[in-house]
């Protein structure tokens, strides 16, 4: 299997903690309703929906790149275009997920 060969474990978290990376947990709230979301953003062979791991090409993920709390993003989703603010942006799990 070749891909092991390319596979990087990332073990450092970035400079800019408070901005949306590879491998960052997200916490979201939807502007229109009020609800909150929790994603991580991961490779596509560790998709997880359960446990709300969503690839980076994700049309969320790449809403959500290089965005920072307090933000607000536009996603265009299957089921509708939804607005949401970055409430949270960590690169460790949430303690209460």
């Amino acid at each position: 299997d070749k891909r092991r060969e390319v596979v990087k474990a990332v073990d450092q978290k970035p400079a800019e903690q408070g901005r949306v990376f590879f491998g960052a947990w997200v916490e979201l709230e939807d502007v229109a309703t009020g609800g909150v979301e929790r994603y991580r953003l991961v490779g596509a062979d560790e998709l997880d929906v359960e446990r709300g791991w969503i690839s980076v090409d994700s049309p969320m993920a790449r809403a959500l790149l290089k965005k920072q709390e307090g933000d607000e993003v536009l996603v265009n989703r299957p089921k509708g275009d939804a607005t949401f603010e970055i409430v949270r942006v960590q690169y460790e799990p949430f303690a209460d997920h």
